[in-house]
Formats: C-alpha cells, structure tokens, sequence
C-alpha cells in the first residue's frame, strides 16, 4: 500500500518530496483509510499544511486551515530578527498592533519569544475564520488575552484579536483599537493582479484571495497602513513599523513610508534567499 501510495504523490511532487511527505503522513494518520485520504487530497493540490493541520512557526506549532493564509518561512525569519531587536522588558513593556493578524503567527511568535510581561499584543483581521484560528493558536500557545488596562498590569506577553478592516479610514476610530502602539507589524496582501493570475492551484483553490490580493498594483494595503501611521497619537515616538512586502516592491513601499507616512528613517531586511522582503520604519 506505501509504494502505490508513494507512486501517487510522486507523480505531482517527485520522489524525494513525495517520501518526505509521505512519512510525515504516516505519523500523523491514525488508520489506513485516513492516510489514502491524505495522499489523495495532496496529489489533488491541496497545501501539505492543511492536510496536517498545523505548521512550524518558529519553536511555535501553529493549527492551519482553510482559507486562512498557511505562515510561510519568510515571514517567520523577519520575525525573529524583530524580537532580537525589540527592547522590551516587564519594567518597559511595549504594546502591539498586527494588522491581518491571519493565524496570528506574527504576534504570536513575538510573544513567545520577548520576556514575560513586556508585550501586549492586539491582531485585527477583516476575516472571522481568521479571528477564530488566531485565538485558538494563542491558547494552544498558552498566550492569554490582555486584561484590561496599561500593558504594565500583566504578567504575562498577551494577545487578544478583534475584527476590523484597516482600509476603512474611520478604522482607528474603532472602540476595540488602544492606540498609542510602539510597534506596528503587517504581512498585509501584497500580490498584484498580474501575479495573481499566474499562482499555482494549491494557493488560489485553498487560500483566502482576501489575504492575498493587494489591489491591481499590490500596494493598496501599504497607503493604508502610512494613513494611519501619520494619524497624530496612533503610534508613540520612537515606534517601529515592520511590513513585510513581496517581488520587487520594497523600494515602493519604503517611498510610500517616507513620502506618505513622514518617515525618515526606513530599512529593508533580506530574506534568507536574498530577496528584499520586509520594510522597517523607525518613528
């Protein structure tokens, strides 16, 4: 049954990927009929992700279904480095804003990572599937809501997610958002139409296009973010605004920071494959 199993998978992903997956099937199959299933939703183009249920994030293991936006390498290792540069401490807590916070990956992952009681994280996102994954994964993750009140009142890194479409201008407005922020973080959408049009099946047939599509040039969401960071009493001084961003677009979306937002101090992060993939903006 594994070889024709086997057979099945290679025939879309090649020998070598297909044993690798396979055996990460097999463990988590409970009974024969369920891994036949498996395999035959993977050679179907289904993402490895939701098949399993879940996706390394760091030293996090994060639950992943459909439509919610499967967390990719890239983003995780931009994250990282931004925990290694945040200066954060239960005597000089800072408090965060995810905009489409998706699984809650982004914050989540910072939470985790930053000293107990020095982060109070809050992931906004326009989709309920989203909203609920993300605070299924904080209590996987054992990251509790924030109470209410100053960052300074927990003992413990926080997360708490609420619905809301930050394209909205009246958005900041809304009774559930505590501005000031010191940090900012966005994976927002950022795959222009023309790049959209030419995504394999395993991404457009399962994934939420809401999470994907960033307007006709794919820098739609990146106006709006720069709208809100120049809003007075949005963010403190000294804020970081940390935007991951895709092909080609990095010195777009650090001009929009600087010309729209009024940021004058903008870098930008490789990937580790070399690509220009996040955007840092320093208030």
């Amino acid at each position: 049954m594994a070889s024709k199993l086997l057979s099945i998978l290679a025939t879309s992903l090649g020998p070598t990927q297909a044993r690798l997956e396979l055996k990460w099937m097999q463990q988590q199959a409970r009974h024969p009929a369920q891994l036949t299933e498996m395999v035959t939703r993977r050679s179907r183009g289904e993402p490895l992700q939701y098949i399993l249920g879940s996706q390394p994030f760091g030293p996090l293991n994060l639950l992943t279904r459909p439509p919610v936006l499967i967390p990719r390498p890239e983003t995780e290792h931009w994250v990282i480095k931004l925990a290694d540069r945040t200066s954060a401490s239960p005597t000089s807590p800072k408090s965060l804003l995810d905009l489409g916070t998706g699984s809650g990956c982004i914050p989540l992952l910072l939470c985790h990572l930053l000293p107990q009681g020095s982060l109070r994280t809050h992931g906004v996102d326009i989709s309920p599937q989203a909203l609920d994954l993300a605070k299924e994964n904080a209590a996987v993750c054992g990251i509790p809501p924030s109470s209410p009140g100053s960052c300074a009142r927990n003992t413990r890194n926080t997360f708490t997610a609420t619905l809301g479409n930050f394209l909205d201008p009246m958005f900041s407005e809304d009774a559930t958002i505590d501005p000031p922020y010191d940090i900012i973080t966005c994976n927002p959408p950022y795959i222009p139409w023309h790049e959209y049009l030419k995504l394999p099946r395993s991404v457009t047939a399962y994934e939420d296009p809401k999470a994907l599509f960033g307007g006709p040039t794919g820098l739609d969401f990146y106006h709006a973010i720069a709208h809100l960071v120049r809003q007075t009493n949005f963010i403190r001084p000294g804020a970081v605004v940390a935007l991951e961003v895709g092909h080609n677009q990095a010195q777009d979306v650090e001009r929009i920071m600087r010309v729209h937002a009024h940021v004058r101090d903008t870098e930008i992060w490789p990937d580790p494959w070399g690509k220009q993939r996040t955007v840092l903006a320093h208030l």
